[in-house]
């Protein structure tokens, strides 16, 4: 599987990526490429599993749909996290101020591609 030839073809195609990561339910990496430390990079994947798993359950509960992507803004950094399938995930990390938007194209663009490696 291609996996970390496509995370670092959306890194590269991305002004200020700092990371990508591909992780499963439990928040256990799959795959990754990174210009930033490769551990923390791991750690922002498993954190962010978390934050998918529980809005999940809100918007369950709530009666919506499975979200899409989340976008999480800090001082610093700009994360999407993409749902692959309901166990894979992709995050993808910036810096801010990056090209968001390309951001949001490439990231959804990767997610497609990854659906049909792992289908």
């Amino acid at each position: 599987m291609p996996f970390k030839r496509l995370l670092g073809d959306l890194l590269q195609n991305i002004p200020g990526a700092q990371g990508a990561i591909i992780a499963d339910w439990e928040g256990e990496a799959v795959d990754q490429v990174a210009r930033i430390d490769e551990y923390q990079l791991k750690v922002t994947g498993a954190h962010k599993g978390v934050i998918l798993t529980n809005l999940r359950e809100v918007v369950k509960r709530l009666g919506g749909d499975e979200p899409q992507e989340i976008v999480i803004t800090t001082k610093k950094l700009q994360t999407l996290i993409l749902p692959i399938t309901h166990d894979y995930f992709l995050v993808l990390t910036l810096q801010r101020g990056g090209a968001l938007g390309r951001a949001m194209f490439e990231a959804r663009r990767c997610v497609g591609l990854l659906r049909k490696e792992i289908a």
